[in-house]
């Protein structure tokens, strides 16, 4: 129990230690902050095929692969619906929102809140993983989407500021996003222990939210600003480190 909560405490903290490098350097280009998106993108798209579906397929038995693609599915309509109701990054991190000094602040709240909402699957998809007590893949999970919640932080700094909101209410905004995180890691461990035989569903489910947060957000936010070829590298990158890394963790 110890783990998952230090666990869930560094997935939630990486929001808030990209909040902090936002606050440091305020000038990041575009281009390195795709290439550090995209890499994240990579390890979680690792983490989402090879610590969740897989396991998912394995742990269902003779009805594994049906249950696998049924919670893959329903995983990502759950963030298609949640998208609908709050659009996310590439939605709302526009022209607008970027270059004019009087951003609308309801746009930038607006843009907060969908952060902090959609934080939560991926807690629960990080909670999932410790719940089917392979402790190295759980870990590899975690680590993925810990990853992307750094370029994420850093993401939320500079619109706000520049919304006038102020650097300690910045701040709390950037930590409400990472402790949902938290919040979310917790239910999917606690979830998945009480009830083990829905431990199948419940991978395939996180591993279809971290599919749909790869290809509807991540991927499209990268190739927004022209850096297309270094994001894609970047992106396989990541997907390989975490492949040599599972397979020596065995």
């Amino acid at each position: 129990m110890e783990m998952v909560l230090l666990t869930a405490l560094g997935v939630g903290g990486a929001t808030v230690i990209g909040a902090l490098i936002g606050f440091i350097f305020k000038n990041i280009t575009h281009k390195f902050s795709d290439i550090v998106l995209s890499f994240a993108a990579g390890v979680m798209l690792s983490a989402a095929i090879l610590g969740l579906i897989l396991p998912a397929v394995d742990y269902g038995g003779k009805w594994g692969l049906l249950i696998t693609v049924i919670g893959i599915f329903t995983g990502a309509l759950c963030l298609n619906l949640v998208d609908k109701l709050v659009p996310h990054l590439h939605k709302l991190v526009g022209p607008d929102i970027e270059s004019h000094k009087n951003a609308d602040l309801n746009k930038i709240l607006l843009f907060v809140t969908a952060i902090a909402i959609h934080n939560l699957p991926e807690g629960i998809a990080a909670g999932v993983g410790f719940g089917s007590g392979n402790t190295a893949q759980a870990m590899l999970i975690a680590g993925g989407i810990a990853l992307q919640n750094i370029p994420e932080g850093m993401v939320i700094i500079g619109p706000m500021l520049s919304a006038g909101v102020s650097k300690k209410r910045t701040f709390i905004c950037a930590m409400v996003t990472g402790l949902i995180e938290v919040l979310g890691t917790l239910i999917g461990y606690f979830a998945v222990s009480l009830a083990t035989a829905i431990l199948p569903f419940a991978l395939a489910f996180a591993g279809g939210t971290m599919l749909y947060v790869i290809s509807d957000e991540m991927i499209p936010e990268t190739h927004a600003h022209g850096s297309e070829r270094g994001a894609t590298y970047a992106l396989l990158v990541g997907f390989c480190l975490m492949l040599v890394m599972d397979m020596l963790l065995g």
